[in-house]
């Protein structure tokens, strides 16, 4: 039978394989002792990757050098049970021809499923109203009459994986508008999920509730400040379950100083956030830890994919997560 490897923390490992998962790929390939590693560079690891046919990786995963690859001369699948790659599959495993498969597209679902949380939570200002304690007056009728879901103007920064998913997932709520930032979108494809491509300033300036997904990239790093929070209506909520990188978060703390628009941040950029960043203190700002991707028994489903993969690579069948090498720089 063909061998595999897996490559990632102990912890990762724990997590993700159960006896469920290595029995299914003990039914595929044969897996040595140890079935999971770390450091590639031990010896008797690389003595393993020069029998591997194949390799599943996931977080904790160390960069696949052209110096491992040497090692493994047989390699011909990495299937990647989690989201990016970035840091692990470097250009020498794809000059190498190394088909390479990720689950990106089931890590979008949880991620997703918590955008359209906050979404609907945005829309009435749950969040918002909670952290102003008990002493503080319920809305007046005024009030209450901006708040709700139906016929929102919904923004979405970037045309990903999650954006996608998320756009999806937005038609229950009936929004009036969906509008799309993203260069590299297809315009056919954002209307078919019932959208508007635009720019971003447009954007920016048309949408009561933002969502950000948009990749880390060299290009898109504080790609919203204070110029283009300036931009947002007041009264406006974003949200970021992408990149932290994304935003300048002090841009964004002198704008949310004023009330004139909320956030809710489930990543940031250090992360976490400084203790004495102005943000913990406003009560129009809820930063989460970091809990929007995959946990607990969603980190599984990942797994499976990757060994779904697995069989797909070993009987010939097309892959759904095959990773293009010509757009793997784009991608988170």
């Amino acid at each position: 039978m063909p061998q595999a490897l897996l490559v990632m923390t102990e912890s990762t490992y724990r997590l993700q394989f159960g006896d469920e998962q290595l029995t299914r790929l003990r039914s595929l390939v044969t897996l040595g002792d140890p079935v999971a590693v770390t450091d590639l560079d031990a010896p008797e690891v690389r003595r393993r990757l020069a029998e591997v046919d194949a390799v599943i990786t996931s977080w904790g995963a160390p960069a696949l050098t052209a110096e491992v690859l040497d090692a493994a001369p047989k390699l011909g699948l990495v299937a990647h049970a989690a989201g990016s790659v970035r840091g692990i599959v470097t250009d020498s495993v794809h000059a190498r021809g190394v088909t390479v498969t990720t689950a990106a597209d089931v890590n979008a679902v949880p991620v997703a499923e918590f955008a359209l949380a906050a979404v609907i939570m945005a829309g009435k200002k749950a969040p918002f109203l909670a952290r102003r304690g008990p002493a503080a007056p319920w809305p007046d009728a005024a009030a209450r009459a901006r708040l709700g879901n139906r016929g929102r103007r919904i923004g979405v920064v970037g045309f990903s994986r999650t954006g996608r998913a998320l756009m999806e997932r937005l038609r229950i709520l009936e929004p009036a508008e969906i509008l799309v930032a993203d260069p590299y979108a297809d315009e056919t494809q954002v209307a078919a999920l019932g959208g508007q491509l635009a720019g971003l300033d447009e954007t920016l300036a048309g949408s009561e509730i933002l969502s950000l997904h948009a990749p880390a990239l060299p290009a898109t790093r504080r790609m919203i400040g204070a110029r283009e929070l300036a931009l947002m209506p007041d009264g406006a909520t974003l949200i970021n379950t992408a990149r932290g990188a994304l935003l300048d978060h002090e841009a964004l703390a002198a704008e949310a100083v004023t009330g004139r628009i909320d956030a809710i941040l489930d990543v940031t950029d250090p992360e976490p956030l400084p203790a004495d960043s102005p943000l913990h203190a406003l009560e129009n700002v809820v930063i989460t830890p970091h809990i929007a991707g995959s946990l607990g028994e969603e980190a599984r489903r990942m797994s499976d994919h990757a060994i779904d993969e697995l069989g797909r690579w070993l009987a010939g069948e097309p892959l759904v997560g095959r990773l293009d090498p010509d757009v793997a720089a784009l991608t988170a």
